[in-house]
């Protein structure tokens, strides 16, 4: 038996999606940029894909922008307003930050920005005193993760947003909402802000594609120079099959959100639930509420070295991860874990559940009594060595 549940590192393409790239790739090859028949066919398929996507959060299709994923759209995004800054101007963001977007800060950190990073609270949500006391007339932009990938931890942006404008009607914000699509109601006609970053492969399209939302009104600056593509923004031939299955997957995200939601919701208390009932000396690190995102379930167990524990399940077909899949294969300390001021004992010993469309209720008993049978198989083992 296999249970995948690593959905918010990447997801399992939905055969709906497959079909089209296929199709793509087999009978649509032309280049869009190309004057014939298979260039105009294949355009034609790359702005409908942009037409699905931009649906899903309700934007104008002129404001979608393709990229190669959710890291590039990140980038592009911060390159573009910091060239534009100067010293005198600071940065806001927080520590919780996906490392798409928090080691981007940090290198602008060592040339010289003031970069200010948000306090929050035991539940990841941005610590308002904090941001009353970093936000200022001097402040370019503000950077805010929407769902925390680690733990899901959902930020109220309306809030956010509406006292940033207060301060500073100028200021610009980018969001990255790589967790949050699919996941939450996504609505740019009353989010009031610059910049979103996007990533299909979280929402069981391809790898390699993503986009970055553009608000009608913002300007954003190239970072490399080519052909025309993408409004010269991101030039190079495009990647026509990983568009047309990205728009593929948000189509039929608009069709099954509510459903979708709602089981990744029962899931998620299913799985806390049995979790807590079966195993002692755990903790429980996502909001269980609609503060927090449906589809991610940070735990923690004592005693128990994640790392460990992750491979041990591998064996019994069970794929969960121990964090951001772009920073598990680096040692270094846990941002998010720290920045919740989760107990010491407790740190190295957690793991993320995350859930997708392939996932399913009768998974749950074998998936908890395995990690019951492994947790209880570890300390026992790392008890022996003391």
């Amino acid at each position: 038996m296999t249970v995948y549940l690593d959905n918010s590192a990447t997801t399992r393409l939905r055969d709906e999606v497959l079909a089209e790239m296929t199709d793509i790739l087999k009978n649509e090859y032309g280049n869009p940029s190309s004057l014939h028949r298979m260039g105009l066919n294949i355009e034609k398929r790359i702005e409908a894909a942009r037409k699905n996507i931009a649906s899903l959060i309700n934007c104008g299709e002129n404001e979608i922008l393709f990229t190669s994923g959710g890291t590039e759209s990140n980038n592009l995004a911060i390159y573009s307003y910091v060239s534009k800054l100067n010293k005198s101007n600071n940065i806001v963001t927080t520590a919780i930050e996906h490392p798409s977007v928090y080691n981007v800060y940090k290198q602008y950190e060592k040339r010289g920005y003031d970069v200010r990073y948000l306090d929050n609270d035991k539940q990841g949500r941005i610590n308002f005193e904090s941001l009353k006391k970093s936000v200022d007339i001097n402040t370019g932009l503000i950077s805010i993760i929407y769902v925390n990938n680690e733990i899901g931890t959902v930020q109220k942006l309306d809030e956010i947003i509406k006292y940033v404008k207060e301060i500073n009607p100028n200021v610009k914000i980018h969001i990255d909402a790589i967790q949050a699509l699919g996941k939450l109601p996504i609505n740019m006609r009353k989010l009031n802000i610059d910049t979103m970053a996007l990533s299909a492969h979280k929402v069981h399209g391809p790898k390699g594609v993503g986009a970055l939302y553009i608000n009608s009104k913002t300007n954003i600056e190239a970072f490399m120079y080519g052909g025309y593509q993408e409004k010269g923004i991101r030039p190079g031939t495009e990647n026509t099959s990983g568009i047309i299955g990205f728009g593929k997957a948000c189509e039929l995200l608009k069709e099954d959100f509510n459903e979708e939601v709602k089981k990744f919701s029962s899931l998620k208390l299913a799985y806390a639930d049995k979790l807590k009932e079966k195993i002692e000396d755990i903790s429980i690190n996502s909001i269980l509420d609609e503060e927090g995102a449906a589809h991610i379930l940070n735990v923690s167990f004592k005693a128990v070295k994640a790392e460990v524990l992750v491979h041990y399940l591998e064996n019994y077909g069970i794929y969960v991860s121990t964090g951001a899949a772009c920073s598990s294969k680096q040692k270094v300390e846990n941002r998010t874990l720290n920045a919740i001021k989760l107990d010491d004992k407790f740190i190295d010993g957690t793991i993320r559940i995350s859930f997708g469309y392939f996932n399913n209720i009768d998974e749950l008993d074998y998936t908890v009594d395995k990690i019951k049978e492994c947790v209880e198989d570890i300390r026992k083992i790392t008890k022996s060595r003391r």
